[in-house]
Parts: structure tokens; C-alpha cells; sequence
């Protein structure tokens, strides 16, 4: 049985500690906040502490905490030559301290505490100085049912940079889109079918060829049309940016066709 200790309370360690107490052949030993209420509801399933000097020998260690205090939080660890792993996208890998050995067991996903997940459909990007560490960290994704891949810091904040904008420019998008069609009174639900059948296709055709609407068949007058009713300035700086960058990613051509000068 491989033993591991969750640091953090956020949305990342709810659902690990979830995903964790339905796996086989691993089990949370302990689960440390520093604000002992924020884990409270879960006294009855595992041992909580708030304090660091009462943590156990675990196998592993997974800091799921904001990327600002996963430094500061793996010096404080009263312990040296351990097994500790951040689950940042971003983080340094050598931002832990080196009195333990290192990695980062990264799980590529959105996470909100209140919103179900299949944890064995996140995949699950690891990294590691010492390469022992890693059979052990490739055998608790096994036990999470999750697709491993071998990753550098580099990868790993390339993927990050991705994934900001596939979730959260997408999802702002989808604010601006519930803005606008509220606006008219109309039920955001009529386009929850097109955001899912937009993000199917993609699961077997490439973004490239996924693409579709007015931007990339140069459709001037439903761009200029769109333009017109748009009031916020900000949402059509924000049309006139993407659209640009169809054409351009299309072979579209500007001369006549840049929704700034229609």
C-alpha cells in the first residue's frame, strides 16, 4: 500500500483526496491545512492536522496549495530526504526545497470543488530530478486509473500556457456570450449544444480543420453586421482580435476585409 499525505485544501486536493479514497493500493494517510476547518467535514475519513510537526512518514507528499505558496510551504516541512511533489503547471520544479527529493505530479484539468469529476480521465503529467521516483509516482497514477507522461519543466509550462487558453480565455468567452445573449433575454442553454459539439469535433480533427464561421470565408457583411451590434467596446476589440486571427491562421486576406475598417 503506497501512502500519501495531502498539504492543501484547495479544488486540486478536494478532488485528489476524492479520487485517492476509491483507489486501490494507495491510501491518504494524512491531509494537512493550515486552517483546520477547511478539511473538518472529512475528520471522520482521514487524520487531519493543521499543524506541521504532526506529520507522519508517508511515501509521498503532494503540496496543493496556490503556486505562490508552494515554496515557502515545502521549506516549512520538518523533514529532509522524502519524496515531495507540487501539482503546479507552472511551478519550477526546483522551487522546492532541496532538503527532499523532488517532483511534480501535475494533473492537467479544471478543477471546482462542487463540479463532479472523473479523476481517471485527467491526464497526468509527471516530472522528477531522481529517476527512481518515478515508478512510484507512474503506480499511484495506475492506482487513479490515469494516463502518465513523462514531462520537463519547460513541457510542463508550455502545456500550462495551452491549457490557459483552451479553459480559461475559452471560458471567458463563454461569459461574453452569456452576457450577450442575455442582453436579448435569451436562454444561454440554446448554445450549450454548440460548446459541446465545438469541443467533440476536436477530439477527432485538428482545431485547423475544425474551423468554421464568417472570419474564415471572409462573410464581410455578417462580420460588419456583428460589429454593429456590439456595444461593448471591449467585446469587439475582442471580435476584431479574433477574427484577425482566422484570417491570418486561413489565408484570408486583409485589404478589404479587417473588421476595423468596416
Amino acid at each position: 500500500m503506497i501512502s500519501v499525505t495531502l498539504l492543501g485544501a484547495g479544488n486540486v486536493a478536494t478532488h485528489m483526496f476524492k479520487a485517492f479514497s476509491e483507489a486501490k493500493g494507495v491510501e491518504v494517510k494524512q491531509w494537512y491545512n493550515r486552517t483546520y476547518s477547511s478539511i473538518s467535514s472529512y475528520k471522520n475519513e482521514v487524520d487531519i492536522i493543521d499543524d506541521l510537526k504532526q506529520l507522519k512518514n508517508a511515501d509521498l507528499y503532494i503540496i496543493a496549495v496556490s503556486d505562490d505558496c508552494i515554496s515557502s510551504l515545502s521549506e516549512a516541512l520538518p523533514f529532509k530526504n522524502r519524496l515531495v511533489a507540487h501539482t503546479s503547471g507552472s511551478v519550477n520544479i526546483h522551487d522546492l526545497d532541496k532538503k527532499n527529493n523532488r517532483a511534480v505530479f501535475y494533473p492537467l484539468q479544471t478543477f471546482s470543488k462542487n463540479t463532479v469529476l472523473n479523476f481517471s480521465e485527467v491526464p497526468i503529467c509527471i516530472e522528477v530530478l531522481e529517476k527512481e521516483n518515478l515508478k512510484l509516482l507512474k503506480s499511484i497514477a495506475k492506482a487513479l486509473d490515469c494516463k502518465t507522461y513523462k514531462v520537463n519543466t519547460e513541457q510542463r509550462q508550455t502545456l500550462h500556457l495551452a491549457a490557459v487558453y483552451i479553459n480559461n480565455f475559452t471560458n471567458q468567452l463563454y461569459r461574453i456570450a452569456h452576457e450577450i445573449s442575455d442582453a436579448q433575454h435569451l436562454n444561454f442553454d440554446i448554445l450549450k449544444p454548440l460548446i459541446l459539439e465545438t469541443a467533440k469535433k476536436v477530439q477527432t480533427i485538428s482545431p485547423y480543420m475544425a474551423q468554421t464561421g464568417p472570419a474564415k470565408r471572409n462573410d464581410k457583411k455578417t462580420i460588419k453586421r456583428h460589429l454593429k451590434q456590439i456595444d461593448n467596446k471591449e467585446h469587439k476589440a475582442i471580435y476584431e482580435l479574433l477574427t484577425n486571427s482566422i484570417k491570418k491562421t486561413h489565408g484570408v486576406p486583409f485589404s478589404k476585409s479587417n473588421p476595423s475598417k468596416n
